[in-house]
């Protein structure tokens, strides 16, 4: 008996940890959530409907990308294809952790599947490198649950602020500004900056194609000239030290 309530104990402490670890990521996401929501109202997109994107899509990246694809009026498979396409990251994330939550029922994995954005799996990789992991997923779930929470009232609150602003005031300039914050932070090398690149140019190039294809175009020209870029690199490190 004293055994169980030590081992609830512990997994509520790495639950409470979970959430004040992601506390201070969450200065940088209030701000883009009430920015989502501000521009989904500005695009058109019911409140109701806007919301909606928050809850199921959860995915900041995938939500500015899909507010801008329903502003152009682009076709509904064009928008679902694009954010498929731009959430293809979260495959590597469930790569990476999946090893220490293969155990769990799945419920517990389906949950943690549900909150592993990129924010929440910054923070949980870091837990995941401890040598004890047997309650890891009591702190992955109180990080991504802070996450979820904070990225749904700072939506509803955009939502809220953005049907209040006169429609002379055109947000629409908010959404290449908010894109370019996100894209500055991640140019750190070679292959990454030649993606963003070779995907602006690409993009610029075919930015008059139907359906909006010019964008994913883009993203596919991007990821594949950052993946060979980065493959060329670490063959050429392996040549090095095999020379040495």
């Amino acid at each position: 008996m004293a055994s169980v309530s030590t081992e609830n104990l512990a997994a509520r402490r790495e639950f409470v940890t979970g959430i004040r670890d992601q506390l201070p990521l969450l200065l940088g996401v209030v701000p883009f959530g009430m920015i989502f929501g501000a521009l989904a109202v500005a695009a058109g997109i019911p409140p109701l409907a806007a919301q909606g994107l928050s809850f199921f899509v959860f995915a900041g990246s995938a939500q500015f990308l899909a507010v801008g694809l329903i502003a152009a009026n682009a076709p509904a498979l064009v928008i679902v294809l694009t954010i498929l396409i731009v959430n293809l990251r979260h495959m590597l994330y469930s790569a990476s952790v999946a090893p220490y939550f293969s155990h769990l029922p799945l419920r517990w994995r389906g949950a943690i599947a549900w909150l592993l954005t990129d924010e929440a799996f910054a923070v949980a990789s870091v837990r995941l490198q401890q040598a004890d992991t047997r309650l890891a997923h009591w702190y992955t779930l109180g990080t991504g649950l802070a996450l979820w929470a904070a990225w749904q009232a700072s939506s509803a609150l955009g939502i809220l602020l953005g049907a209040r602003v006169p429609e002379s005031w055109s947000l629409e300039f908010a959404l290449p500004l908010t894109f370019l914050a996100l894209l500055m932070p991640t140019l750190k090398d070679r292959p990454a900056v030649a993606a963003a690149v070779v995907g602006g140019l690409v993009a610029v190039v075919l930015g008059g194609a139907p359906y909006r294809l010019g964008l994913i175009s883009a993203i596919l020209a991007g990821v594949a000239v950052g993946m060979v870029w980065e493959m060329r690199g670490k063959s050429r490190s392996d040549l090095t030290r095999e020379a040495a």
